[in-house]
């Protein structure tokens, strides 16, 4: 069994984004606002799996404008390096 993991970036009718959460396996949906709580919410839905996830697989509402994906990825690289300066690890693994 893959555990699969979808998150689509979308706008709410106020024009916040949010990320969609949807855990493939069991088909449970969790709504996020920001990072943190994305972060989060990954790790409490993979802990049902030893926190070993498979894929996460991304992608967005057309609606979604430019500025919004460049501060989620400024927001998920702050992430990525706090991570791996906890861990000493990096979070890409490199195929061979």
């Amino acid at each position: 069994m893959s555990v699969i993991f979808k998150s689509v970036i979308k706008i709410d009718t106020e024009g916040a984004w949010f990320i969609e959460l949807t855990d493939t396996v069991d088909g449970r949906v969790e709504l996020c606002k920001n990072m943190d709580e994305y972060s989060q919410k990954v790790q409490d839905l993979g802990s049902d799996y030893g926190g070993n996830i498979d894929e996460v697989q991304w992608s967005k509402d057309d609606n979604v404008p430019p500025n919004v994906m460049n501060e989620i990825r400024e927001e998920m690289a702050k992430h990525q390096a706090e991570i791996e300066k906890l861990t000493g690890e990096s979070l890409i693994k490199k195929e061979s």
